[in-house]
């Protein structure tokens, strides 16, 4: 059958999304997760691809509404998939779209860690908890990813359409059972909200190990200058003394955020000794964290013009692009 004759034989996607809810809505939600790929495919394939869109978007937030992740998730990634096939350029309206999509994934509280281990069924429950929450976390960041890669490549910033970072980074802060600030900081950075960013900085002060806060800060302040931002290295870094300065006073005495405070300064004007200075005086500080030399290597070639000497260095960003 030629594409034209499927084109022309097509019913109104109306009728589809109506179908398909009331399939959901008598609980066969796989067997409709199976009917909505299908049928949009067939309007995919007729390159009809806003009709596609309709079917796959409101199936995606009927499945999640149901409490349905995985389903929701895997149309939600066909929604994006899609969106590449037709090369739908990145625009308000599919935003809105993705954040209703995202706003549909559940946050589910994840019970303490602390539990009578004498119980197994309290054992039980808690390890079932937190494999629900890792899933929910995967299909959300498969979801996320797809959608900042496609922002990219069709309109949107090179790094991604800044809010949908917002979305992946806040999601993995407040859902994930295992905390990875070093990916979650990859997102915040290209969020382009300092002010938010600092404020989950200090709601992590009172959630982390001892020694764990200062690092979290500085290894965010130096992927903003990594980057070449210091508007929001040194705006973040503000709005984190004036919000810590009742909850952890002591912060300010550590030898690695006195370290992030003087290379702000040296930043602003020419001056490389200064640079490469505090850098040897602040070796063991530093030294808590390798990727804490490779994003100085970086700001050096940035802001001195400073060539590696390791070629294999200022891996960052291509980790980033790799691991999202």
């Amino acid at each position: 059958m030629s594409r034209e004759r499927i084109k022309r034989e097509l019913p109104p996607v109306q009728e589809h999304i109506d179908k398909l809810r009331k399939v959901v809505e008598e609980g066969n939600y796989y067997g409709a997760l199976q009917m909505y790929k299908s049928i949009s495919a067939r309007y995919a394939t007729a390159q009809r691809f806003s009709e596609a869109l309709d079917i796959l978007f409101s199936g995606a937030c009927i499945e999640l509404e149901h409490g349905l992740v995985n389903c929701g998730a895997d149309l939600a990634i066909l929604f994006v998939d899609t969106l590449v096939k037709a090369k739908s350029p990145c625009n308000d309206e599919i935003l809105d779209r993705i954040r209703s999509m995202y706003k549909l994934f559940p946050r589910v509280p994840v019970p303490p860690h602390l539990v009578d281990v004498s119980d197994d069924e309290d054992v039980q429950n808690l390890q079932e908890s937190l494999g629900e929450a890792r899933s929910r976390v995967d299909y959300l960041t498969s979801f996320l990813r797809a959608a900042i890669k496609w922002s990219a490549e069709f309109g949107g910033p090179s790094t991604g359409y800044p809010e949908l970072h917002a979305m992946l980074g806040d999601y993995l802060y407040t859902e994930c059972p295992e905390l990875d600030m070093v990916r979650i900081s990859r997102h915040f950075v290209r969020a382009e909200d300092p002010e938010k960013f600092a404020s989950m900085l200090v709601n992590f002060m009172g959630r982390c190990y001892p020694g764990e806060d200062d690092l979290a800060i500085a290894r965010a302040v130096l992927m903003y200058l990594s980057m070449g931002n210091m508007k929001d290295a040194n705006f973040m870094m503000d709005e984190i003394k004036r919000q810590a300065e009742t909850k952890n006073p002591e912060l300010s005495e550590s030898d690695l955020f006195r370290f992030i405070s003087y290379l702000l300064e040296t930043l602003q004007r020419d001056a490389l000794p200064l640079f490469n200075m505090l850098r040897v005086k602040f070796k063991s500080s530093i030294d808590r964290e390798p990727l804490l030399h490779e994003l100085l290597d970086e700001i050096a070639e940035r802001f001195y013009g400073v060539q590696r000497k390791n070629p294999l260095q200022g891996m960052f960003g291509d980790i980033f692009k790799m691991m999202g």
